[in-house]
């Protein structure tokens, strides 16, 4: 078989795994929609109504707006689920990773002075740090006594919880805003200003959108363009064949919780730096669940996971029109749920499917027969 002759054959092999993938999840969205309408006509509520008032809520300017600043963080949950994921270790602990982190990133925004620029960047950092440490004890626990990250990480879950409420009091870092406790208010240069990307929209994106670009850009590079990317998806198949072949199999295990970390702690920037401008008993938490979600459904593939985090966006505000119509809100949850246990079922048939297709294919290159050039007559390969 010759160069060419491979690299067709290749590139059809590719073009038909993407195919494949896309099928599944457009069966999975399939299968999730239909479960959806059947829950809402046992509730005897019109099916279609209610997709038509969520897709036409959906899709004004200002929710648009709205959507796209929710998938921004749940994008970066995802993208720090899936850096775990690609090593075979679940990061379960995202949640409290990015809290903790905003905290104590929010309470030093609020307590320092630098100018506007250097100011947000050295926010940023700081969140990134706290969500790297807290991440890399489960990680150095597992390289070093074996101890199960799924386990560590929910229970540092807990610890972080715990460590935020102790903090967050007025003889610590937090102070009474109203019946509200909240972190010293970021001065302006700490901010980071909304852009109108949505044209007639009130609402702004969030500046930090870009930042998530950055993100899913420098994850794909990483995973496909590194040595380190080579050894981190090659010990995520196998440990043991990356050890033989020299990968040092704990330290790729700490590194990857590090970075896991580092993203998990970027998680509530968009919405700290571009919004709330403050950490308080009201932010937003429950994101690094829904990473995970997000994480599976989209292959742990930085494009999948766009348009995976802008569904769920969609769906979970959307929702609000629901409520008003008095529609129950938990179809949509039901919907979110069925979606990621169908997508789960579909990518494993169409692994197998693919496997088997694989072995096909194989079985008939080694029995193609060829010609002998020396000798000028056909030969079965063997």
């Amino acid at each position: 078989m010759t160069a060419a002759v491979r690299r067709r054959a290749s590139t059809r092999e590719v073009a038909h795994r993407l195919s494949l993938a896309l099928a599944a999840a457009l069966l999975a969205l399939a299968f999730a929609a239909l479960i959806t309408a059947v829950v809402l006509q046992l509730t005897h509520h019109n099916a279609y109504d209610a997709l038509k008032k969520m897709v036409d809520y959906g899709t004004q300017s200002d929710q648009m707006a709205a959507i796209v600043n929710q998938a921004t963080t749940y994008y970066l949950s995802a993208v720090a689920v899936a850096i775990g994921f690609r090593m075979n270790l679940f990061n379960i602990g995202v949640d409290g990773q990015y809290q903790l982190a905003a905290l104590l990133a929010a309470a030093f925004g609020g307590e320092v002075a630098l100018p506007n620029g250097l100011h947000q960047l050295a926010i940023v950092v700081v969140a990134m740090l706290v969500g790297s440490f807290w991440a890399g004890i489960a990680g150095v626990l597992k390289a070093t006594r074996g101890v199960s990250e799924v386990i560590s990480t929910i229970m540092l879950n807990f610890i972080a919880a715990a460590v935020i409420a102790y903090l967050l009091t007025p003889k610590r870092l937090g102070q009474l805003s109203g019946e509200n406790l909240t972190t010293k208010p970021i001065n302006g240069s700490g901010q980071v200003r909304g852009i109108a990307l949505i044209p007639g929209a009130h609402t702004k994106v969030f500046g930090l959108v870009f930042l998530a670009v950055i993100v899913g850009v420098g994850f794909h590079f990483l995973i496909t363009r590194t040595r380190f990317g080579f050894d981190l998806r090659a010990t995520g198949r196998s440990a043991s064949a990356a050890q033989a072949s020299g990968v040092n199999v704990k330290r790729m295990v700490i590194i990857a919780m590090l970075l896991s970390g580092a993203v998990a702690g970027l998680v509530n920037m968009p919405v700290l730096l571009g919004d709330a401008h403050n950490y308080s008993l009201s932010t937003p938490s429950g994101i690094g669940f829904t990473g995970i979600a997000i994480a599976l459904l989209g292959r742990n593939n930085p494009l999948g996971i766009v348009f995976t985090s802008l569904l769920w966006a969609f769906l979970d505000t959307s929702s609000n029109i629901l409520q008003i119509s008095n529609i129950p809100t938990s179809v949509v949850a039901i919907t979110e749920g069925v979606v990621v246990l169908s997508a789960v079922v579909a990518y494993e048939l169409v692994r197998r499917f693919g496997l088997k297709r694989q072995q096909r294919r194989v079985g008939e290159e080694i029995a193609e027969p060829t010609t002998d050039p020396a000798a000028g007559t056909e030969v079965i390969e063997a």
